[in-house]
């Protein structure tokens, strides 16, 4: 049977998922998880994208993830068959790393991607790996709340849809348990309000 063919067009912007094969987990040290960000940029090079959030979780990763001019299936080809040669390689396993093929979820609304933002920084509490999503060291969460650099994302375009202090705002929303509360810290956006 033929897969779906996805829906891509440019500026197209996804929840991508990645699970390791059979629940393994596909990042036993931090040097894997150093790597996968390696073959990341390396994607980002050969195929230009925005990434607006990330977690690496022990068995899957979320991306949201902005295209240009190529469609997601060129940049998580090269993420994920570089990344698959690298754990066979260092653990001396062989066959799938990855669960079959990525999910990639269209983003089809502002609020959506607000709360894809939200859901990605809030999957390590919600595993119970955590109390605070800002004690996971692995997503992109640290870049929203504080003018830390990290290299890998761009929290700008969530954070400018916030009142000022955009970076409060944001960490209120996210850690706040009611999302009911997001039309009192989000600016006058008319279309973000709609339900």
């Amino acid at each position: 049977m033929a897969r779906k063919k996805r829906i891509w067009f440019p500026g197209a912007k996804y929840h991508i998922v990645c699970r390791g094969n059979r629940k393994a987990s596909l990042f036993n040290e931090q040097v894997d998880r150093l790597t996968y960000f390696k073959f990341l940029e390396q994607a980002r090079t050969a195929f230009p994208f925005r990434l607006h959030a990330y977690c690496l979780m022990t068995n899957h990763v979320h991306l949201s993830i902005e295209t240009f001019d190529y469609p997601p299936g060129e940049i998580m080809k090269v993420i994920n068959s570089n990344y698959a040669r690298y754990f066979n390689k260092k653990y001396d396993y062989a066959g799938h790393v990855f669960q079959g093929r990525y999910t990639a979820e269209l983003l089809d609304s502002i609020l959506y991607e607000i709360h894809l933002s939200k859901y990605i920084h809030l999957n390590p509490v919600n595993a119970q790996m955590v109390q605070h999503p800002s004690d996971y060291a692995w997503s992109s969460y640290s870049a929203y709340l504080s003018y830390k650099t990290d290299l890998h994302v761009t929290s700008e375009y969530i954070l400018a849809f916030f009142q000022q202090p955009a970076r409060e705002a944001y960490q209120r929303y996210v850690e706040h348990s009611n999302p009911s509360i997001l039309p009192e810290l989000v600016k006058h956006v008319p279309y973000l309000k709609q339900g």
